[in-house]
This record gives structure tokens, C-alpha cells and sequence, in this order.
């Protein structure tokens, strides 16, 4: 083929994939298996074993396989997994050996249930229990597990029947039911059935040339480069005041702005959100709106160019120099009062994966292994992509999480060089899917609720026990700085590369991103979560550092689809969004006339946070 034909196939390929990245049309993609096995095949013991014991040699044992550079299981990677076998009775009267592990006891939400006959058959389930319960094989109950549910007058249990004699089945029917959550053990637990998680063409069109097309990520930067440059650009005038009530003073601290900006407004173009004091066409800048019938969640407005002068002198050469279009584009803050709401993490059905990443050299990629942790699948575990029910329940908001695979780890910078390219981790209901590495911009949630931002160190893998959720993502935008504590933008904001802050072929940083702060005021403490229209890290380091952040991170980048943020409310039976940015909605469905909402109603290929009203029933 002479290069004329490839030159104009090429470029006919561009043309077309561009114009299904323009599309915003759903599709759906092809879920995940879960039917591999794993490790810890048990024998057939006649009584209850339970796991080992912590400093015991066999919990040593477990976490020696958690840090061995080998090939391994999900399960391995669990280190203080604790285990119990006992013998039960299936269907037709068939005896066989069932194994209950509990992926994290100090969490004790995720369990694997593997039940095997004599002649080596056998099933594996991924259990979840409701908050509060816990799930144990008991060898004077043959026919199920036994929930023990916590309470006020102590712990109550109930037995589940699962094993039960005769054709129904109570496991294989859940299996059969098609649900991303099948209600086991009257509403106690739910078995976890994989599914088609959604997405959007563009979304579907970038995964088949990652994964299918020679070059295809140099195929999608270039289209993204010229084709979505400034894409989302929103920008406002600084208004004069004109009266426009509705700014709390109570809330977040307001954002320090110059005197320029003190009692200006500007006009919030595409925001979604309604507002308490609605209709509102001007926000005052860098001042916090309440949302309608939301007590605890705020909105404000701000261009990087109002930004105190003192802000910007403090920062000084650690941050890059503004060009015009960035330090006039809109951004929106939405803070969460952490007092008001508890925060969680879910994979995606795809997103993001635990093989290899793209970004890393092959001197520290091990051709021996299917990923940097020994894994290249999370099987027999399910990644669901949504909500289960009761969280769907009390749902108040949920936004995107962080970069894909593909781009997660280093491919420039000292953390390319260790840890096999320190790939970004992540946590699930206590359970490592990617171990988490030092020097990366952390998101944790503690078993007792509390939030933290920071950046990981070896010394924080203490911690493991009693972390429910955590995400990686590249490294800090807004930290505190080593030995005096002062808040500062990041070693690595001006840093391309270094950084990992991807961008455009040609280095060029600016596009539309997402990231996420805290700001803590005394005892309170918010959880802020930035939009940026047109932004480099540096523009967001401005603003982060203007809104009394103690540490900020980046999130996802370059579309709605992955800045995505929506606020629910419930009524009645019918749950309804709404949309930070005007033209988020099409990344939602709607099911027999009603709303479907992403992450909440329908299942997703990526990985997201939500929040949960704090104290419901």
C-alpha cells in the first residue's frame, strides 16, 4: 500500500472518529466476566475454621502474598482476609464445602462465597452486607449463613437460608434475576451480578482505538486537540452589584478575591444547579449560594483572574502564568458540609482497570505479570458501575472519579521509576482492587466516615485496616508544604510531564477539568468540588488556594461525560437530577417515562464518588 493510501485512510479515520466523538448519543459496552476462580480452594473440613489472627505466621503469611512482585489473585491481595469452611447441604440432599471470605473484617462489607461438591464443581458469589451487618458460616446450620445485624440493644441474628434442598435454589435464582444488586437474606445482603455498564459514543469510539487500533492514543489526542480545544469555554463580565440576595455568610469560608471583585457579580452561564434563592441571574463573586431544599450543599462562582493579589504573590513562580482565556473562564465550586454527609467510592463495570497502564516504560513493566499488583481482572469480585438500592435511597449527590487506566501512572518523573510506574490505586468497601502508592494525591474515606485529602506515603500503609474507600489520582495541586505547613500550590502544578497532567499532543494543558478540595473552618470541614471550563493546573492551583483549600487534586478532564456532577432529589417514587453544567443531562436516561439517572439508576463503565445524606433512616 503506497503512502498516499495510508495518508488518506488515516485521515478519513481521524474525520470519522471525530465525528462519533462529537456524538452524544448512549451506547452500551460489554461487561465483565466474573466467573474466574481465585485462591484459598479449601479442603472439606467438617467444622467452622476462622481466619488467621492478626500477628499470627499465617496472617504474616497473607502479607507477604499482598507484597510479593508475582502473579496473583484478587483475594491475594487482600491481606487481612479471614476465612471460615464449614460443610453444607445443597440442593437434592448433595453435601459440600462452603467458604466464607471476608475480604476485610475491619470493614466487613465485602464477602466471596465459594461452594464446592465433592466432584469439584463450584460456584463464587460476591456478597454485600447492609451497614452494620455481618455475614458467618455456622456448622450447626448447614443450609445458609447467619447475618448478625448490630443495634442499639445489641446485635441480633437471622438465618439465611441459601443452600436449601430441591430445585429453587435461593443463590441461582439471584444469579438468574439480571440484577446489578439481587436481594438476598430478606433485604440483608445482596449478591453483586455483573452488567453492561453505559457509555457515551465518544466514550465507546476512544475505548476501541485504545484497545484495537495501532496508535489509536495518538489517534484520539489529536482529535482532542483540535477538535475540543476550549470546547466547554464558559466566561462571564464582572457585573456591577445589583441586588441579588441569597449569599450565606454562615457555610464555607467565602473565596478570597480582589478588591476589584468585592461586591461584583458575575453572570453564572450554563449552571444547572437551582438555587435557594432562585431566580438568581448574578452571583456575587467568590460568595456561596445554598442550593433549593439542599441544607449543607453550596455553590459560587469565580474567574482565576479576580483571584486576591496576595493569593497570587504567595504562589509566585510555583505556578505558571495565566494566558488570557484561562484566567477569564468560569469556574464553579460545589462545597458538601461533611457534617451533613457521608462520602463513597464505586468502580465502574470497565473503569478503571487493574493491567498495565500505557503510560509505562518497558524498564518497569514485568512481561511476567497481568498488571503492576500481579492482576489483570478483579474476578471472582463484580464491579457493579452504580448504587445499591438503599444507597440509591438516600443518595444526595454523585460526580465522576478519576483517570482511566490508560493514563494512570507515570510515565516521566521519579514515581515512573518505582512501584512499576506507580499506577493509581483504589479502594472499595475496604478492599484493595490497586494497591496505593506514596506520592500520589489521595482521596480517603475511614471506616468511621472521617474524609481526608493527602498525599499517600509508605508510612500511611498502617492505615489499610480502616480504609473503606480511596482513589488515586497523579499528584497534589494544593498541598501543604514540608516543615512549615503553609499552603502552596504543588511541586509538580508547572510540570507536564512530572505532573501527568495529560493535555494535548503538544503539551498545551489547557482544557476543561474537574478537581476536588477540602476546606476545613474550625470544626467544620467541606468537601469542594471544583469546574473548571477552560483551565491548566496552574489556573486551578489559583483557585483551589483562593478558596481556603488545605489540599486540592485533579479528577478527570476534557468532557462533560468526565467532569460530570448531579445533585438528586427524591419525590415520592421518582428521582430526579440536576446537572451542575446546562448539557450534563445527556449523559442520563430515562426508563417508562421517568428519569434514570447515571451511577444511581443505571449502571456505568466509570468510576465515581457519591454522597449520602448523613443520619437517614
Amino acid at each position: 500500500m503506497g503512502r498516499m493510501h495510508v495518508r488518506i485512510i488515516g485521515t478519513r479515520l481521524v474525520i470519522f472518529c471525530a465525528a462519533l466523538l462529537a456524538a452524544g448519543s448512549y451506547v452500551t459496552s460489554e461487561s465483565l466476566s466474573a466467573a474466574a476462580a481465585a485462591d484459598d480452594r479449601p479442603g472439606a473440613p467438617a467444622a467452622a475454621v476462622s481466619g488467621p489472627p492478626a500477628g499470627s505466621p499465617l496472617a504474616r503469611g497473607q502479607a507477604d502474598a499482598y507484597r510479593a512482585n508475582r502473579q496473583k489473585s484478587v483475594v491475594e491481595l487482600q491481606q487481612f482476609r479471614q476465612i471460615t469452611r464449614t460443610e453444607v447441604t445443597g440442593r437434592d440432599g448433595l453435601r459440600s464445602v462452603a467458604s466464607l471470605i471476608d475480604l476485610n473484617p475491619a470493614i466487613g462489607t465485602w464477602y466471596l462465597l465459594r461452594v464446592e461438591t465433592a466432584a469439584g464443581a463450584g460456584t463464587a458469589d460476591h456478597l454485600e452486607t447492609l451497614a452494620g451487618s455481618r455475614l458467618r458460616l455456622d456448622p450447626t446450620y448447614p443450609t445458609g449463613l447467619v447475618v448478625v445485624q448490630a443495634g442499639g440493644l445489641g446485635a441480633a441474628e437471622f438465618r439465611c437460608e441459601l443452600f436449601a434442598a430441591g430445585g429453587n435454589e435461593v443463590l441461582a435464582m439471584a444469579r438468574a434475576s439480571g440484577l446489578a444488586y439481587a436481594p438476598l437474606c430478606g433485604g440483608r445482603v445482596y449478591l453483586r451480578n455483573a452488567v453492561t455498564g453505559r457509555r457515551t459514543s465518544k466514550e465507546l469510539v476512544v475505548d476501541l482505538l485504545r484497545d484495537h487500533v495501532w496508535q489509536g492514543e495518538e489517534i484520539t489526542a489529536l482529535v482532542r486537540g483540535v477538535f475540543y480545544q476550549d470546547a466547554y469555554l464558559q466566561t462571564s463580565s464582572v457585573l456591577p452589584a445589583v441586588s441579588a440576595p441569597g449569599a450565606v455568610t454562615s457555610g464555607p469560608l467565602p473565596l478570597r478575591v480582589s478588591a476589584v471583585a468585592l461586591e461584583r457579580q458575575l453572570e453564572p452561564v450554563g449552571l444547572g444547579l437551582g438555587l435557594a434563592a432562585a431566580p438568581v441571574d448574578r452571583l456575587g463573586v467568590g460568595l456561596w449560594y445554598p442550593l433549593a431544599g439542599d441544607g449543607g450543599i453550596f455553590v459560587s462562582t469565580l474567574r482565576p483572574d479576580l483571584v486576591a493579589p496576595d493569593v497570587i504573590a504567595a504562589q509566585g513562580r510555583r505556578v505558571a502564568v495565566l494566558d488570557l482565556v484561562e484566567s477569564k473562564a468560569l469556574v464553579y465550586l460545589v462545597a458538601f458540609d461533611l457534617g451533613k454527609f457521608d462520602l463513597g467510592f464505586r468502580l465502574g463495570t470497565d473503569h478503571p482497570r487493574v493491567g498495565w497502564s500505557d503510560m509505562v516504560g518497558d524498564a518497569v513493566r514485568d512481561g511476567a505479570l497481568t498488571g503492576p499488583d500481579g492482576i489483570g481482572t478483579v474476578d471472582p469480585l463484580v464491579r457493579t458501575g452504580m448504587l445499591s438500592p438503599v444507597e440509591a435511597e438516600h443518595v444526595a449527590a454523585a460526580f465522576t472519579g478519576g483517570f482511566k487506566r490508560t493514563h494512570g501512572a507515570f510515565r516521566y518523573s521519579p514515581l515512573a521509576q518505582r512501584e512499576h510506574g506507580s499506577h493509581y490505586g483504589f479502594v472499595e468497601n475496604g478492599v484493595v482492587l490497586s494497591k496505593l502508592h506514596p506520592g500520589l494525591a489521595t482521596v480517603v474515606v475511614f471506616d468511621d466516615g472521617q474524609v481526608d485529602l493527602r498525599t499517600w506515603t509508605a508510612a500511611d500503609d498502617v492505615l489499610l485496616p480502616r480504609i473503606r474507600y480511596a482513589r488515586q489520582n497523579g499528584v497534589a495541586i494544593v498541598e501543604p508544604e514540608a516543615g512549615s505547613g503553609r499552603i502552596a500550590p504543588g511541586a509538580r502544578v508547572r510540570e507536564w510531564g512530572a505532573g501527568n497532567w495529560s493535555g494535548s499532543a503538544d503539551r498545551s494543558l489547557r482544557t476543561l477539568r474537574a478537581g476536588l478540595c477540602l476546606q476545613e473552618a474550625g470544626s467544620e470541614r467541606y468537601l469542594v468540588y471544583g469546574y473548571f471550563s477552560s483551565a491548566t493546573p496552574s489556573s486551578m492551583a489559583r483557585v483551589f488556594q483562593a478558596a481556603n483549600c488545605s489540599y486540592a487534586m485533579l479528577l478527570d478532564m476534557n468532557a462533560l461525560e468526565h467532569t460530570y456532577l448531579a445533585v438528586y432529589r427524591r419525590q415520592g417514587g421518582t428521582l430526579s437530577a440536576e446537572h451542575l453544567i446546562e448539557g450534563m443531562e445527556v449523559v442520563d436516561s430515562v426508563r417508562n417515562g421517568r428519569p434514570a439517572p447515571r451511577f444511581v439508576a443505571v449502571a456505568d463503565n466509570r468510576d465515581f464518588f457519591y454522597l449520602l445524606r448523613r443520619n437517614a433512616p
